[in-house]
């Protein structure tokens, strides 16, 4: 966890709290980005391929147990308590990974300003990440949020120190991964966007092609998927704007700003989400 106690969420929390059947009514709103089911027992021991009277992998207790303490891990993070959701979700074994990971990865984005605290925090997100896809390798998001911690220590790091890591080549397979068993998966579109104009920024484009298989107009075809399935989230708008400028520079930034003016005009439903309409307002500035 990293050591301290981590920074809190500068905003209200009262819209975002959704105590009690309010989360479960607000889920598919709440999830329209990665499509992650509500953690109740029968949907739980689907993902883990198990019966749902059966042992759950990684955690001391069945599914009726573990379904309640995920949705409060969950609550904690919509709420914008990323260190309480990703202790909680660390306690829960493989399939409490999802809420840890984005947890961390959230805060590390947005709210934690010391370099190494983050890397520290978003390796140990990577290295859950990496052992739930060994573990649950059919479970979409065990793969999406393994990607997003590997991204975000990546632009921690350097894209290319990352890339003379290795870390490119996991990040694509993971997302690649996420796409062929989720195709409807508007995060990891929005993901696969970025890498490839993370890479074309970075290397150029022939190298980029010829190294990482990294191409424009799959960057632009991506982002604009993400933003067909899931128009009413901020982030695909401002991702899609930064992919712009980072493939194109000076001579799209126009159509980046009309991007960053439409992320900024979305009414955020969670914690995350007003932080990506902070950061769009942010960008405009």
């Amino acid at each position: 966890m990293a050591g301290a106690q981590w920074s809190k969420f500068p905003y209200d929390q009262k819209s975002c709290s959704y105590a009690g059947p309010a989360l479960k009514k607000a889920w598919p709103r709440l999830h329209a980005g990665d499509l992650e089911p509500y953690p109740e027992p029968a949907a739980l021991a689907r993902l883990a391929g198990a019966k749902v009277d059966g042992p759950v992998p990684g955690f001391k207790g069945s599914f009726d147990d573990l379904a309640p303490r995920l949705q409060e891990a969950w609550r904690a993070f919509h709420r914008g308590d990323f260190q309480e959701a990703t202790a909680q979700g660390v306690k829960l074994g493989p399939l409490g990974a999802s809420v840890a990971n984005k947890a961390a990865a959230v805060y590390c984005t947005y709210l934690e300003d010391d370099d190494k605290r983050a890397v520290r925090i978003l390796t140990d997100a990577a290295t859950r990440g990496e052992e739930v896809c060994r573990k649950l390798p059919q479970y979409p998001n065990a793969w999406y949020f393994y990607a997003f911690a590997l991204g975000r220590y990546a632009q921690r790091i350097s894209v290319l120190k990352a890339l003379g890591e290795g870390i490119g080549g996991k990040v694509q397979k993971a997302l690649e991964t996420v796409i062929k068993l989720e195709p409807k998966h508007a995060d990891g579109h929005i993901a696969l966007g970025t890498y490839h104009a993370e890479i074309i920024d970075k290397v150029g484009a022939l190298a980029g092609r010829l190294t990482y298989g990294a191409d424009r107009g799959k960057a632009i075809k991506y982002f604009e998927r993400a933003i067909q399935l899931n128009p009413q989230v901020a982030i695909g708008y401002m991702e899609y704007g930064n992919g712009l400028l980072l493939l194109e520079g000076e001579k799209k930034q126009g159509e980046a700003v009309k991007l960053y003016r439409k992320a900024a005009a979305c009414k955020p439903a969670d914690a995350m989400e007003r932080l990506d309409v902070e950061q769009a307002k942010v960008e405009l500035e």
